[in-house]
């Protein structure tokens, strides 16, 4: 018996692959529903729209520490908390409540990449590997001994987003692998090297932010770690233009950082602090998204 505990779309597919294997989800944990788009109206996560579609009880604490919580999430009687991406940390009483504790599935190979946001970090950060790790949880933050790691390689055109979906292929098959050890009582918990742990907080707006006296690997990386979300931006003739691909021009430019030429063929040409960059797709402001070629052509 499992209690699942998640909320955006990686979570969802570990519940899905869980749900329709032999194990028995008796109930799912996920985060309030939460204000979101113009209208400001209640979105449910992932996960809870995929448990109400098959009458899975659904618990949306505030806060896990509720005492009213923990006595209901107690009375599931659930033999493990299976957790992935819920977006609270657990504390060791909620912890010790099930037979086998907590297993987490983290989109990083830990020790590295702890926290709210490995997949847009590890581009970010340019890592070259990245992959899952199942750890048996404790009362930090993706500090537990782990189970299992599956690695996956990161690809130059690699984006957050394809990156995603490569790390949801391999993420069920990392957490069934884990729940047979488990099962069959053959763990071999292997304790994290906490001094090569780095960390990958949660993503700030400003964050997607592009100045284009920034290195050329730099910008190309921040266009890649925030597609499909938010979408790097940067302002070119005086407006924000979100911008979705783009690539390095071997040719080193005589003009300094922030030169701007458009090109209605072949898009927006911008210098930067060590090359020249073709942006190739763009979203102009109240906009669609387009090739960049396209926008200059309707520029007046």
């Amino acid at each position: 018996n499992i209690v699942f505990m998640g909320t955006p779309e990686f979570a969802r597919v570990c519940l899905q692959a869980l749900f329709e294997s032999e194990h028995n989800v008796v109930a799912v944990v996920t985060q309030p529903d939460r204000p979101a788009g113009r209208g400001k109206k209640p979105k449910i996560s992932d996960v809870k729209a995929y448990a109400q579609d098959y009458a899975i009880p659904v618990l949306q604490p505030e806060k896990v520490s509720d005492p009213d919580f923990i006595t209901a999430l107690t009375n599931f009687n659930a033999h493990i908390f299976v957790v992935a991406a819920f977006g609270q940390i657990l504390p060791q009483r909620v912890l010790d409540i099930p037979k086998f504790g907590a297993i987490n599935v983290h989109a990083s190979l830990l020790p590295r990449l702890r926290g709210a946001a490995p997949i847009q970090r590890a581009i970010l950060d340019g890592e070259t590997t990245t992959g899952i790790t199942i750890m048996q949880m404790d009362a930090g933050m993706d500090t537990g001994d782990m189970l299992l790691r599956r690695p996956v390689d990161i690809y130059p055109t690699d984006t957050a987003g394809k990156l995603h979906d490569k790390l949801c292929q391999i993420a069920p098959v990392a957490l069934f692998a884990a729940l047979k050890q488990i099962v069959e009582r053959r763990t071999k918990p292997t304790p994290q090297d906490h001094s090569k742990a780095t960390y990958a907080p949660m993503i700030k707006k400003d964050e997607a932010r592009i100045y284009f006296n920034m290195d050329t690997r730099q910008i190309i990386n921040t266009i890649r770690a925030f597609n499909p979300r938010p979408g790097a931006y940067a302002e070119i003739l005086g407006k924000d233009l979100k911008i979705w691909h783009a690539i390095r021009l071997p040719l080193k430019p005589e003009e300094g950082p922030g030169h701007v030429r458009l090109c209605p063929k072949f898009g927006i040409f911008v210098t930067t602090a060590d090359a020249e960059l073709q942006i190739m797709e763009v979203t102009p402001p109240g906009g669609k998204k387009m090739a960049a070629a396209e926008y200059v052509r309707g520029l007046k």
